[in-house]
């Protein structure tokens, strides 16, 4: 799926212990026994007594919500990411598509005309039906959020149905339209360890009637797609909004053939991410692109190639399965690759596209590219992240060249050929975006902070990389944190 744009545009942590100091504690502490010393407690009764405990001291925190991932970039197998979801009450499972090329979330409805009802992908399609779900309800014209979603055009309003709808057309000609619910998406907090807070949260996301284009096919189909974009109407604008998630998430999408990878809605904190400003009000994640270099050389390309205007620019968007050059920096691209490599692969045609035979490691044969940002930040490309592999000629391996030309177009789209077997933090609260290779079947660290923003807790830890759907709560994180009660009374420290 391509960027989603309104209809009337075209294109569409290292396990650590982080220190929290309490102060302004009473000069002197009455002590009590809750517990007689003739009672004794079985190990299992202090655990569970703990672990209530350890939920009281950490509620406070902002928690780090992670969803599976499934799917993969491989064109030839899936071609998308996608997570599950569950929605509504009672809750039901929804397989959507990861796309932070737009904003909403929104699944297929009931009543959907042209909705596909059975999936190539092998798991479960579910409609939603709003009369099914005891806490949905419908959101009017007349609602504050309706009115939000409109000035972002992710929204909009008849004058016959006093109903928030939305119409959306997406960069590759498929379409969708609808209306808007309210009810609840449930997830897991991971706080700590083991603790784990079962939640929940009212949102607002699009209940699908009508759905064109390659969504209507069945071999790829999804249950909707769930749009991470920064407007208001985001899934991650609204939690943020209510206190409970950092305006912050991340991915790292694996790009081996079995897929999966890690989202959370939280910050992925790895030394080596390097991060660039966001474009400053522009509805996507828009980047400063300044330069390509192939080899250590950067090409003859004009630097006005890459400028952000209302159709120009270079978008980051999981959403797009390929990646897309702007028609004058494509050819200079190619051509600088070919020249290359020209002593070690012969030149290949296959329908239209650039393609090379290669009878040894693609990584022995093609140059290294480096994407170049504002204020400094490079993106590393090696071969895999700018080629694809389709057949073989003559016992020869056909590799041909992933990025794809935007033809009479200047934007240029990041999608997942590039983002994946990278890290990807995307701040919106800081309005940056920042990235760096890793192999995303390892652990990672995540950051949150509190609810009142008061307090940071660096929540470190592995997360599971597990690209199946997950049947228990808890296969998220484990989290160290040392509070350290600075109690001169006492004379020592005290560690929960």
């Amino acid at each position: 799926m391509a960027v989603a744009f309104p209809v009337g545009i075209v294109i569409a942590a290292v396990l650590s212990h982080v220190t929290l100091v309490l102060s302004s504690f009473p000069a002197t502490l009455t002590l009590e026994r809750g517990i007689p010393p003739s009672h004794r407690l079985e190990l299992n009764q202090l655990r569970e007594r703990d672990s209530f405990r350890h939920r009281r001291i950490l509620q406070s925190a902002g928690g780090v919500v992670d969803f599976p991932v499934q799917g993969t970039f491989n064109p030839f197998l899936v071609g998308l990411y996608y997570t599950k979801v569950q929605l509504g009450s009672p809750p039901k499972d929804f397989y959507v598509q990861i796309d932070t090329g737009s904003d909403v979330l929104w699944v297929s409805c009931s009543s959907c005309n042209g909705c596909p009802v059975t999936s190539g992908l092998q798991i479960p399609l579910t409609s939603f039906d709003p009369g099914s779900s005891s806490t949905a309800s419908l959101i009017s014209c007349s609602d504050q959020r309706c009115t939000v979603g409109i000035q972002s055009s992710d929204s909009l309003c008849s004058s016959q149905s006093n109903q928030c709808g939305y119409t959306f057309q997406y960069g590759d000609g498929s379409g969708t339209s609808g209306y808007y619910v309210a009810d609840f998406l449930h997830f897991d907090t991971v706080l700590g360890g083991s603790v784990t807070n079962n939640s929940s949260a009212a949102v607002v996301f699009g209940c699908s009637t009508l759905q064109t284009g390659d969504l209507t096919k069945s071999d790829r189909a999804v249950d909707g797609i769930f749009g991470f974009g920064q407007q208001d109407m985001s899934v991650i604008s609204q939690l943020a909004s209510q206190g409970i998630t950092p305006k912050v998430f991340s991915h790292c999408l694996k790009g081996d053939d079995a897929g999966g990878g890690v989202l959370v809605l939280g910050e992925i904190v790895e030394p080596n991410i390097v991060y660039t400003p966001l474009v400053p009000t522009q509805p996507h994640y828009n980047l400063n692109l300044q330069s390509i270099s192939v080899n250590g050389q950067t090409l003859a390309i004009d630097s006005s190639v890459f400028a952000t205007s209302s159709n120009q620019g270079t978008i980051v968007d999981s959403g797009t399965t390929l990646a897309y050059l702007a028609e004058a920096a494509y050819d200079p691209f190619v051509n600088a690759i070919t020249t290359i490599v020209s002593q070690n692969a012969r030149t290949y045609l296959s329908k239209g596209n650039q393609c090379y035979l290669v009878t040894t490691s693609i990584n022995d044969v093609f140059p290294q590219v480096s994407l170049n940002f504002a204020g400094g930040a490079s993106m590393i490309l090696n071969p895999q992240d700018y080629l694809l592999q389709q057949n073989s000629v003559g016992g020869a391996a056909v590799w041909c060249i992933g990025f794809q030309k935007t033809a009479g177009q200047e934007i240029t789209i990041l999608g997942d050929l590039v983002l994946k077997d990278k890290i990807f933090v995307y701040d919106i609260a800081n309005q940056r975006l920042g990235w760096t290779n890793y192999d995303c079947s390892m652990s990672v660290n995540v950051s949150t902070t509190t609810n009142t923003g008061k307090s940071e807790f660096v929540n470190t830890g592995n997360i599971s990389n597990n690209s199946s759907p997950r049947n228990v709560p808890y296969k998220l994180i484990s989290i160290t944190i040392t509070i350290l009660l600075n109690i001169f009374t006492l004379g020592s420290y005290l560690f929960l």
